[in-house]
């Protein structure tokens, strides 16, 4: 199962994370696989003790009728007695797991901005609702922890009542002469040993009872996936215009097109459909009485026509839907930088150590993301003499550099990857206004002849872009050069000029506003 969700993290990339909660995740892939596991070991016991249970049942009716039948009918009463406390305990255990998921994803979150939260003095802040939700666990454990203790203490009680059962009604027909002795003491041996298989039934039943939830949870995450493993068998990855089915967005090729969404999560969603992963619908509720989702039989004559028809909208690459195209194709086709990108640990040289086209070099690409000063930081911190930047370790995630510096290496890391489509998410959100304009002509010029889509209000990217377009709502309104659209458009040219009222951006103020950007 390990296994499993990590092929499918590989699978999904940076997109996983949009539809599961990186703390959900986590979860997942500690306590719910545990409790699976704890329930594949269990059945293998459960069936070795459900076969001693009916020997020894059947045997001891054969041997001593009257003492048999109490221990027969008493059995099944002792497996099915911890039945009642399942649920509440099984409803315990899933709040705790979910205050503990969202524990974790809050500390997760605090680490990754533990260096903004120090430089608004935010620290404290954050360190008091982690302390809050720790404790939240606590509490919640500790209720779980009850409800177990109690199950544990029914499985110890009821057995040895039944114990205590059998020997009393033994002990009054071995007084009255109806057994002998030594046939008292054999039947007690054998209800001392069904104690031991009896133990077996109550933990199949907690583990059924606790693995059915976790494993729901587990078949969600790992169901999640591309609408298609690739249909298409050509191993050249499809170039042309890449055009947008939702929104109507279409970037010419080899062109640089500049998207303006005003939404950040619009942005975000259309850079995830634009890289072939476009929104899944929900998945189907899992009946409570069954436990499994039907399956659902596969399209055939005249309604596969229709079962195709409510696929999602693939993105089109030069005619060609990606979904049809192999993932390891289209991934070489279509490159998305994310807007906060990761940067793995290890040195410079390793970074940028990633399947490239050989087009572009490294030096070529840090020179235009502008990461001079980059170098120049790494270099002083060198692990040997040379001070060769290149090998430079750098720490998980890139916490040893400013947020503008990780943007940057990340840039040219897309950069030197040279697909033949590169959609950059905000790329240079973090600089500084004349490093972005430098960036932007650098990447203009790297990216000649290459399909760019910037996803980006900036004045300085948009009034170096080939073509704009301007997205409301999730479409396109408006598309022509940055200059035209600023005259044109009100609402672009409030989204530009960051104005809360369209009409209070007029042309003027906006041509003010664009020049002393620039400058």
């Amino acid at each position: 199962m390990q296994q499993l969700l990590a092929r499918k993290t590989s699978e999904l990339g940076g997109a996983m994370t949009r539809r599961v909660a990186a703390g959900e995740i986590v979860a997942v892939s500690t306590g719910d696989l545990e409790r699976i596991g704890w329930f594949v070991e269990t059945l293998s016991r459960f069936g070795a003790a459900l076969v001693a249970s009916v020997g020894v049942c059947l045997a001891l009716v054969v041997y001593q009728p009257q003492l048999g039948l109490v221990v027969a009918l008493g059995t099944p009463l002792l497996a099915l007695a911890v039945l009642p406390l399942l649920p509440p305990a099984t409803r315990r255990a899933d709040a705790q797991r979910e205050k503990a998921g969202r524990a974790t994803e809050l500390a997760s979150d605090t680490v990754a901005g533990l260096r903004v939260l120090r430089g608004i003095g935010g620290e404290d802040l954050f360190l008091g609702r982690y302390r809050s939700a720790s404790q939240e666990v606590r509490r919640a454990a500790v209720r779980s922890a009850r409800m177990w203790s109690l199950i544990s203490a029914v499985q110890v009680a009821l057995p040895g009542l039944l114990l205590i059962a059998v020997v009393w009604h033994g002990v009054g027909l071995a007084l009255d002469g109806r057994i002998a002795v030594g046939e008292l003491v054999t039947i007690y041996g054998a209800v001392s040993f069904l104690l031991y298989p009896l133990r077996h039934f109550e933990e199949m039943t907690m583990s059924w009872s606790f693995s059915r939830p976790s494993a729901e949870r587990t078949a969600r995450v790992l169901a999640l996936s591309r609408p298609a493993g690739g249909r298409l068998t050509d191993p050249e990855p499809p170039s042309g215009d890449l055009h947008d089915p939702v929104s109507g967005l279409t970037a010419r090729a080899g062109r640089l097109t500049a998207v303006v969404c005003g939404d950040p999560d619009a942005a975000g969603r259309l850079a995830e459909r634009l890289g072939g992963h476009p929104p899944h619908p929900a998945p189907v509720p899992v009946p409570e009485s069954t436990g499994t989702a039907p399956a659902a039989p596969a399209a055939t004559g005249p309604d596969a026509g229709e079962a195709e028809s409510h696929r999602p909208l693939s993105v089109v690459l030069g005619g060609t839907p990606l979904d049809d195209v192999p993932r390891g194709t289209a991934r070489t086709a279509v490159l998305v930088q994310d807007k906060d990108p990761v940067l793995l640990s290890g040195t410079l040289g390793e970074l940028l150590d990633v399947p490239a086209s050989g087009r572009v070099t490294n030096e070529a690409a840090l020179d235009a993301a502008q990461c001079g000063d980059v170098l120049a930081a790494l270099a002083q911190a060198s692990a040997d003499d040379s001070g060769d930047p290149m090998h430079t370790h750098i720490t998980e995630r890139g916490r040893s550099l400013s947020g503008g510096q990780r943007q940057r290496l990340a840039l040219a890391r897309s950069l030197v990857a040279d697909p033949e489509v590169l959609v950059l998410d905000e790329p240079t959100s973090a600089v500084d206004a004349h490093t972005e304009a430098r960036v932007a002509d650098g990447l203009r010029e790297i990216r000649a002849g290459r399909t760019t889509v910037l996803l980006t209000s900036s004045p300085l990217l948009l009034d170096r872009a080939d073509h704009v377009v301007f997205l409301q709502e999730g479409k396109v309104a408006g598309e022509a050069p940055h200059r035209e659209l600023l005259h044109t458009h009100p609402e672009y040219r409030a989204v530009v000029t960051r104005e809360p009222d369209p009409a209070a951006a007029t042309p003027h103020t906006t041509d003010r506003t664009v020049i002393e950007e620039t400058a």
